[in-house]
């Protein structure tokens, strides 16, 4: 049983819709933002904050290329996919599924956006890291799940399903 892999912008739904997954299909379900923060010992933003974008991304794909499961929903932080060798270990581990979400759904789920643990330069919105993201989460999706700001969890889990059985994933 290979694993399924929830990729997306922070605030896509990933490690909720991803426990909610791993209940239907009676996998593992796997946080990679909690394994970074046990690797290194301090939460996300203090990472960012005391080393930097670049070490965080170092951190994450440390983190990333370490994991080796299988029959697990795996919800890897959102810029996972910024740095190749992690996003590619990803697609080894199994079936990527991004979560597309509208950027004016993301703005207004992330209310703490500079204290939330995102690895985004200074200066930086949330329309210019979902712009530079996009590109990358479409180029190594085996799946893509709109996820409508009107659509409900439920609705989604239901979207997310239906697409990984016409895929034969599971």
């Amino acid at each position: 049983m290979k694993n399924i892999v929830l990729i997306g912008m922070p605030g896509s739904g990933k490690s909720t819709l991803g426990v909610l997954l791993a209940k239907s299909l009676g996998y593992q379900f796997l946080d990679v933002d909690l394994l970074i923060q046990q690797r290194e010992g301090a939460l996300l933003q203090e990472i960012l904050d005391s080393r930097g974008t670049a070490a965080f991304l170092d951190a994450e794909e440390a983190a990333v290329r370490s994991l080796d499961c299988r029959g697990h929903i795996i919800a890897p932080g959102g810029s996972a996919v910024c740095r190749e060798r992690a996003a590619l270990h990803l697609k080894s581990l199994g079936t990527l599924v991004y979560l597309r979400v509208p950027l004016e759904e993301l703005q207004r789920r992330i209310q703490n956006l500079s204290n939330r643990g995102i690895a985004m330069e200074d200066g930086q919105t949330l329309a210019d890291v979902l712009a530079f993201r996009s590109p990358l989460y479409e180029a190594y999706a085996d799946l893509i799940v709109d996820c409508p700001d009107e659509q409900g969890v439920g609705e989604t889990i239901r979207n997310i399903l239906a697409q990984l059985r016409e895929a034969g994933v599971v």
